[in-house]
C-alpha cells in the first residue's frame, strides 16, 4: 500500500500543482481498491485534496492565502475522465475566448460527449451539455473551440469574416484533426471546416 501511495504522489507531483485527477488516472499502478485507500491516506496526510466523490487535486499554494481554488477547466477534465467522456468549452465561452464576443457567460458550461448533467465540485457548479458536434481529443482545444463556436452560432451566421477569424487561431495539427473528423459532422459544418482549411492555406 505504501508503495502504491509513493507511486501515486510521484505521478501527481510530476503533473505539477493545480492538477485535478481521479482514481482512474492510476489504474496502471494497482487494484482499484488499493488505489482508493492510498488516495485516502494521501488526503489524510495533506499531500492532496479531495474535491468531491472520486475527485482530487494537487492544489496550488499561495504563501498568504494557502491552498487556492482549483482551476475550473482542470476540474471539468477530471470529471470527463471519471465518466469516460470528452469535453470542450461551450460555444458561448469559445466565442468569448476567441474575441468574437464580449459577453462572459454567466454559467460555467462545457460540451460533453456523454450525457448532460450538472456537477457541484469545490463549491462550484459545472453544467455539462451533450454536444451536437464531434468533440476531438484533448490535444486540439482550439479545434474543439471552433467546432463548438460554429455549432453555437448556427449555419446562418457563417460568413467569410468568421471563417478567417477561426482559421487564424488554428495550428496545422488542429486543421488535421478537423479534417479527420469531417465525416462525423453535419454537412453544413463540414463545409465550414473545408472553408476554414482553405482560408488558412490561402
Amino acid at each position: 500500500m505504501i508503495a502504491i501511495a509513493d507511486k501515486i504522489i510521484k505521478r501527481v507531483r510530476g503533473k505539477g500543482r493545480g492538477w485535478a485527477f481521479t482514481p482512474k488516472d492510476f489504474l496502471d499502478l494497482g487494484a482499484r481498491g488499493s488505489i482508493d485507500v492510498a488516495l485516502g491516506r494521501l488526503v489524510q496526510h495533506g499531500h492532496i485534496r479531495r474535491l468531491g466523490r472520486g475527485l482530487y487535486d494537487y492544489p496550488k499554494i499561495n504563501a498568504r492565502l494557502g491552498a487556492l481554488t482549483p482551476d475550473i477547466d482542470l476540474i471539468a477534465q477530471a470529471i470527463a475522465t471519471q465518466g469516460g467522456d470528452r469535453i470542450a468549452r461551450s460555444g458561448a465561452q469559445a466565442a468569448n475566448r476567441m474575441g468574437l464576443s464580449t459577453q462572459v457567460p454567466a454559467k460555467i458550461n462545457f460540451a460533453t460527449s456523454g450525457r448532460s448533467r450538472i456537477k457541484k465540485v469545490a463549491g462550484r457548479t459545472i453544467s455539462l451539455t451533450r454536444s451536437r458536434v464531434p468533440i476531438l481529443d484533448t490535444t486540439s482545444p482550439n479545434a474543439n473551440a471552433v467546432l463548438q463556436l460554429l455549432s453555437h452560432l448556427g449555419k446562418a451566421e457563417i460568413n467569410d469574416d468568421l471563417i478567417k477569424k477561426c482559421a487564424a487561431g488554428l495550428a496545422p495539427h488542429d486543421l488535421k484533426a478537423l479534417k479527420k473528423a469531417q465525416a462525423a459532422m453535419p454537412g453544413w459544418l463540414s463545409d465550414a471546416v473545408f472553408r476554414i482549411c482553405s482560408s488558412q492555406h490561402g
